[in-house]
């Protein structure tokens, strides 16, 4: 069964609709700027991609807020407009066989920390009785659940970096052997918090740079870290049978996915890339072509030196000799962690569609480990496959393949 992609939501430091966005990558914006969430005067690390122009006021009631973590805030903002832009009712939701396959890397990480600091000030016997549900992972799909009115499965599969690309594509593979007609599928994150981004720095993870475009600079010989980045990222995949029936509007068709583990260290890559390179070509092969029918990918890209290093090794020995263009997206965003995958897929989604490569931005200097094809400008070009990498702290890799969609293949 084909599973193809009928709509999406997102809210991203580059913008939400899909004019934004085109515009943002086309324009080579740089999102990335000095944090505002709370005061930096004397943090190592002052720099991350946050949501802007988000007015959680004009989204949702004080009495909902009290409720939900930013990270379901997003989660849900990015649903509703998925629905909207799928053209889909919570009538239609409630008597279809609809799923919910939304994650976080980390969760509610804003409330663990208020209610950790009001449990110190006052007493932890009176915590909100919140708490928990704002801060469990679960609670971003579920919350979507519930507002749409899915009745489903209900997963939240959590693998780090790759959760919103581990989400995608076993949404993918329900809906082809038949389990679910649709499903909302993706990731959410907001950890823009002194927890976040202090665990982060204490383990030398994130850019110390105070230039904001040299901050997130994946693949650069001068890289040294990760940028934060936060939101929400939502596809609406279904058969192509269900899209169909109801003319939906088809954007693009998921058709590989590839999964594994290098079962080697918590946080750090295999030295010998195997393992994401078995991923690639798991998903090449689930898709039932050849790595030379893939004209770009967009690849995890961290800006960390052993990421970027040994993706770099991973993919010239998928593609070998073929010079296929490759960007991270996280040059102009930062890294969204488990809601990184979804979003970085829809910013792939529409260049496919509009005919131009996504940029790697504030690319400089060549790191002769790192010799790839890059695609340094928002170019005009015909992408008839990408391939989307996810590659997680555990070791989980994730690998997606979309196409252009014809009707007739």
């Amino acid at each position: 069964m084909r599973v193809v992609v009928t709509g999406f939501g997102a809210l991203t430091p580059l913008g939400s609709t899909r004019e934004e966005l085109i515009k943002a990558m086309r324009e080579e914006k740089c999102a990335i700027d000095e944090i505002s969430r709370y005061p930096i005067d004397d943090r190592e690390v002052t720099l991350a991609a946050e949501l802007k122009d988000y007015d959680e006021e004009k989204e949702f009631s004080r009495k909902e807020l009290n409720r939900l973590d930013r990270v379901n805030q997003y989660a849900l903002v990015a649903a509703r407009r998925a629905m909207e832009d799928a053209k889909i009712s919570r009538e239609e939701i409630k008597n279809r066989r609809v799923g919910v396959y939304i994650t976080s890397g980390i969760g509610g990480l804003g409330t663990i920390e208020e209610d950790y600091q009001r449990g110190m000030k006052r007493s932890f016997d009176k915590l909100s009785p919140y708490f928990i549900p704002k801060a469990i992972i679960n609670s971003v799909g579920a919350n979507v659940a519930i507002d749409i009115g899915a009745h489903g499965a209900c997963l939240s599969m959590v693998t780090a970096c790759a959760s919103s690309t581990n989400s995608i594509g076993e949404a993918y593979r329900a809906i082809k052997n038949g389990y679910e007609e649709i499903i909302f599928a993706g990731g959410s994150e907001a950890s823009i918090t002194y927890l976040g981004v202090g665990g982060f720095t204490s383990m030398k993870a994130l850019s110390s740079s105070k230039d904001k475009n040299r901050a997130s600079i994946p693949f650069d010989k001068d890289r040294n870290g990760f940028v934060m980045g936060e939101g929400s990222g939502i596809l609406v995949l279904e058969s192509l049978e269900s899209a169909l029936k109801r003319g939906a509007n088809i954007i693009g068709e998921i058709c590989g996915y590839g999964v594994n583990c290098d079962a080697y260290h918590i946080t750090s890559p295999s030295p010998s890339a195997k393992f994401a390179r078995e991923a690639m070509d798991y998903a090449i092969k689930d898709a039932g072509i050849s790595p030379s029918e893939i004209d770009y990918v967009n690849a995890h890209g961290t800006s960390t030196n052993l990421n970027d290093k040994l993706e770099s090794l991973a993919i010239k020995s998928v593609f070998g000799s073929k010079r296929v263009k490759v960007s991270s997206s996280k040059s102009q965003m930062g890294h969204l962690l488990g809601g990184s995958g979804v979003v970085e897929s829809i910013l792939s989604i529409l260049a496919m569609n509009e005919n131009f490569l996504p940029p790697l931005i504030n690319y400089k200097n060549k790191d002769e480990e790192c010799d790839l094809n890059f695609a340094l400008k928002a170019e005009d070009y015909k992408i008839n496959y990408f391939l989307k990498n996810s590659l997680g702290f555990g070791g989980h890799n994730a690998c997606l393949i979309f196409k252009r969609y014809w009707l007739w293949k």
